[in-house]
């Protein structure tokens, strides 16, 4: 297994400031703040994926000033494409928000939440999937991803969730480039329960452009 923590905190830092672009730009952050970036992730109770992806989201302004602010290379449909090479390691991906969001109960308050898939060829990552739930998750608790009538186990470690099982990331990725929508479902620390509707319109496309710009 590799260590790509600090990887994976740059990622979630590029993450976060690809929504100070306005062509991404969807809702205001909530009140209820995610963990702070500076902390380090708790040691996993259970053994995690092969790979993993940042756990931490961060304030648009924090990437920006990092100088790692990333290059939009195309928005397709709902998803957008980008590049960045914080510290000469360049990485891509694909991001979305979700077009849809719901909470039981009703209205509580959450920041933004958004799927990316990243590559990070300086680290021997290839198409990552990650979610950055706006919240911290239930410890040791797990969420899912459906695409159509298959669903996913996704290990979750603070505000951050990816599949599970390593071994079905490229059949979910496939599943996603042919479906409508995928939905992302788990539950807070406190015991909010979510759903959210990711629309898959670009994402192939989105993909592919990031996907080209790692090779």
């Amino acid at each position: 297994m590799h260590n790509n923590r600090r990887g994976r905190l740059v990622v979630s830092l590029l993450v976060a400031g690809a929504f100070a672009v306005p062509a991404l730009a969807q809702q205001p952050p909530a009140s209820e703040p995610a963990p702070a970036p500076a902390a380090a992730p708790a040691p996993a109770a259970k053994k995690p994926p092969k790979h993993k992806p940042a756990a931490a989201a961060a304030e648009p302004a924090t990437a920006m000033a990092g100088g790692v602010k990333p290059t939009l290379l195309g928005q397709y449909g709902d998803w957008g494409a980008y590049t960045a090479s914080p510290g000469g390691k360049k990485i891509c991906f694909a991001i979305a928000k979700p077009s849809t969001s719901e909470t039981i109960p009703p209205d509580r308050p959450r920041n933004p939440s958004y799927m990316f898939i990243s590559s990070r060829p300086a680290d021997k990552v290839s198409n990552e999937m990650s979610i950055i739930i706006g919240y911290p998750f239930k410890p040791s608790s797990d969420a899912t991803v459906a695409v159509g009538p298959t669903s996913f186990a996704l290990y979750t470690q603070q505000d951050g969730a990816w599949i599970k099982n390593a071994a079905e990331e490229a059949h979910l990725l496939e599943a996603m480039r042919a479906a409508q929508s995928a939905v992302v479902k788990g539950t807070s620390a406190k015991g909010t329960r979510t759903a959210d509707i990711f629309s898959l319109k670009g994402f192939g496309q989105a993909l592919d452009r990031a996907d080209q710009d790692c090779k």
